[in-house]
């Protein structure tokens, strides 16, 4: 002890402390292991406040980053939104364009159709009315032989060689002859004419038909070109999610009582009686657009809005975590913060459950549910009709939880998915 007491002696010698009053001097002597103490517990108090201070101000600076970047990071979301409505908008006019454009095409096809049948028609009638009068011209010049030679016979010189008169009967009937020879032949070849020019006209009309359809097939290229840019991710987002794109098309016909129905198919048939091949084209164009028609129908039922939208950061995605599936999304914000339903549903579930702490549970059409964990308050009831955007409750740290946040989870059928799938289809498809 004598060794530790003269080092201490060393560094903090003994000291004496006087307490001098009217009548009497008083003193307190300050030993070194006194005097060491209270060094020590000098040095972790001020030590002390220095980490706190830090740590508050740490605190504070990134609490005040991740608002910035939640301003941010929403600020970009609302503009992208809206340029992805433009798009959405450029696009939907685009398609009702091109589909006007698509129908007069289709009505100018049955017009050129129509005109080269009643020309064709007409063709064909001339060509029997040719045949008709090229038979009578034959009988006619056929008769007027015959004429020719009852006349050289009836003009040959009598027995004592005077010629012999011809009668005015026959005169008559080779006048007669004669004229209906002329008109005959007339007819011909004003029939001739009629069929020239109606030959004339059939080849321009089949000139103009092939200029129309080489139109109409680039117009066609066009249209299907777009929807299968149209289709392809919209089939491949809700593959994504676990849903069937078949399966949702044939639930959302049966449900679908909107004005005006399923584009309805366009049949034209060819002579032979099998579908015209534009027909077969325009028929599979429609159809692309009533799927997407239907899909857009479908997005309307999907849980594709945000949960959360201010003053959040996103913590935990879903995944494999600790060894275990974390079944959602965390958003991360202050107690309070408005909790919105994400699609439009029916609250099967609000009050508390275990871990999940303050729930709400909602059921939408297509075997989806949204589950909405760890409120401060829930603001509606069993039973009780939301909408997209409505306010549910307000986000808390309940149940089994490390912080205000809330845990996000999106069921179809009853098994997780990956909630994004929904909300990066709403921001980047619809």
């Amino acid at each position: 002890m004598k060794p530790i007491h003269a080092t201490l002696e060393r560094w903090f010698p003994e000291k004496r402390l006087f307490l001098r009053s009217d009548t009497e001097t008083r003193f307190i002597r300050l030993s070194s292991e006194t005097q060491l103490v209270a060094w020590t517990g000098s040095t972790i108090v001020v030590g002390w406040t220095i980490v706190a201070t830090a740590i508050l101000l740490m605190d504070s600076i990134g609490a005040g980053n991740f608002r910035a970047q939640a301003q941010r990071d929403q600020m970009t979301y609302e503009q992208r939104l809206n340029i992805l409505s433009s798009d959405r908008d450029t696009r939907a006019a685009e398609a009702a364009s091109a589909h006007a454009r698509f129908e007069m095409a289709l009505e100018q096809i049955s017009i050129m159709q129509s005109e080269l049948l009643a020309t064709e028609e007409k063709r064909r009638e001339l060509e029997t009315g040719l045949e008709v009068v090229q038979t009578t011209l034959r009988n006619t010049m056929k008769a007027r032989e015959e004429a020719r030679e009852q006349v050289a016979m009836l003009t040959e010189n009598g027995e004592d060689g005077t010629p012999l008169s011809m009668p005015d009967e026959a005169v008559g009937t080779v006048n007669l002859l004669a004229n209906a020879l002329a008109e005959t032949a007339a007819e011909r070849d004003q029939i001739a004419d009629d069929a020239g020019m109606a030959i004339e006209q059939a080849a321009e009309m089949q000139l103009e038909l092939r200029l129309l359809q080489e139109r109409n097939d680039q117009i066609f290229r066009q249209l299907e070109e777009a929807m299968l840019v149209s289709v392809e991710p919209l089939d491949n987002v809700f593959r994504a999610a676990g849903m069937n794109p078949d399966t949702l098309i044939e639930q959302v016909r049966r449900g679908y009582s909107g004005t005006g129905g399923p584009l309805a198919p366009i049949t034209f048939t060819t002579a032979t009686g099998e579908p015209d091949p534009d027909s077969l084209r325009a028929n599979a164009i429609l159809a692309s657009m009533d799927r997407i028609n239907l899909y857009r129908i479908a997005a309307d039922k999907l849980p594709i809005a945000m949960p959360v939208r201010s003053n959040f950061r996103m913590t935990s995605g879903f995944g494999q975590r600790w060894g275990r599936l974390h079944a959602g999304t965390d958003f991360a914000g202050p107690v309070g913060t408005p909790i919105h339903s994400t699609a439009d549903g029916v609250v099967v579930q609000a009050g508390w459950q275990s871990s999940y702490g303050r729930l709400v549970t909602i059921r939408h059409d297509f075997g989806l549910e949204t589950r909405y964990a760890h409120l401060n308050t829930i603001d509606v009831r069993v039973g009780q009709r939301v909408s997209r955007g409505d306010k549910i409750g307000a986000m808390g740290n309940s149940g089994r939880s490390t912080g205000p946040h809330l845990h996000y989870e999106v069921r179809v059928n009853g098994n997780p998915v990956n909630p994004m799938t929904y909300i990066r289809a709403g921001q980047n498809v619809f």
